[in-house]
């Protein structure tokens, strides 16, 4: 399949969604594109977006037009695979950013119309753990739906494809809803086992080594490009808490029989199949040496870094 491939060099580049990851990668490939001749990069909003009256949207919005990023109107939920494809085949390149909000039906509803389109390149929202690792029937059903968008892109030669693994986005650790850390109550609840590790990576550095694989010479296609800010146990992550804040973390464990038991008391709650699925403890994390940023020399943020950043300094500033 890849002797059929065209090896395209992302230039015309159209980016899907612009929250807590579309911001970074947009703001790198914005920085990146101007080293790189001919490089364009535009941006799918809905029109509510663009007309928001919320001050961080405002904000966002600011920074798109004043980095020159063309503004696209679009809706990735009302509109229909046809109406997106005619869209994504005015470029070259389309990432997807949208995240899972947009519902379990939308990954596969884009990778059809990045197909139809006819577009070279494709980077679909995969911006997590290792799907294939975990294989299919877990707690968390978006997982599958991911691994029906890889078939998809595999049995298929017309348009190159990149997924990009990065585990975790580091901030949801301490995400209260989520509950891995209790920075109140100073707990740490471990999935599934204290020696159970997790893969993190910020935003923003997904943002960045985003901007460097699009742009990466010789081009990458059909693969599946890792990256880690870091890979720590629950264990250590107690630890680091415990060396930078100076107290001590209590330990516990959700078994993976309790997280179960309390998913199928609500069993659309997507944050117990995310903890569910996480303490299952397969697919959920890799070595850092391997990946693409420590291959290329490229610095990441790691938990410490985070922690010293966010609960160290930032506490104590302004």
């Amino acid at each position: 399949m890849n002797d059929t491939l065209r090896k395209v060099a992302s230039r015309n580049i159209l980016v899907l969604g612009a929250g807590e990851l579309g911001m970074p990668v947009l703001r790198n490939l914005a920085r990146r594109a101007k080293q790189i001749d001919g490089a364009r990069i535009s941006v799918l909003l809905r029109d509510s977006a663009v007309r928001s009256v919320d001050p961080a949207k405002q904000r966002d919005i600011a920074e798109i037009r004043d980095a020159g990023i063309e503004i696209v109107l679009g809706d990735l939920v009302q509109s229909s695979i046809d109406e997106l494809a005619a869209v994504f085949s005015r470029y070259d390149t389309v990432i997807g950013c949208a995240g899972y909000a947009a519902g379990i039906d939308t990954p596969m509803k884009l990778a059809r119309a990045a197909l139809q389109s006819g577009i070279p390149r494709y980077f679909p929202w995969q911006f997590g753990v290792d799907f294939e690792a975990i294989g299919r029937g877990g707690p968390q059903d978006i997982f599958d739906a991911q691994l029906d968008v890889r078939a998809l892109l595999r049995a298929q030669d017309r348009t190159e494809w990149v997924i990009i693994s990065t585990g975790m986005f580091m901030s949801y650790l301490f995400e209260p809803e989520f509950g891995v850390v209790d920075l109140q109550k100073r707990e740490v609840h471990a999935l599934g086992s204290l020696d159970n590790a997790v893969t993190l990576t910020t935003p923003d550095d997904i943002g960045a080594l985003t901007a460097e694989i699009v742009f990466f010479e010789p081009t990458i296609a059909n693969e599946i490009v890792f990256l880690a800010g870091d890979t720590v146990t629950y264990g250590e992550v107690a630890d680091k808490l415990e060396q930078a804040l100076g107290h001590p973390f209590a330990r516990s464990v959700w078994t993976v029989p309790f997280l179960m038991e309390e998913l199928a008391s609500d069993p659309t709650n997507m944050m117990r199949k995310y903890r569910a699925a996480f303490a299952i403890g397969r697919g959920v994390s890799w070595e850092k040496a391997g990946t693409f940023n420590a291959r290329h020399n490229i610095p990441v943020t790691d938990l410490s870094g985070l922690i010293e950043a966010e609960l160290v300094k930032a506490p104590h500033e302004g």
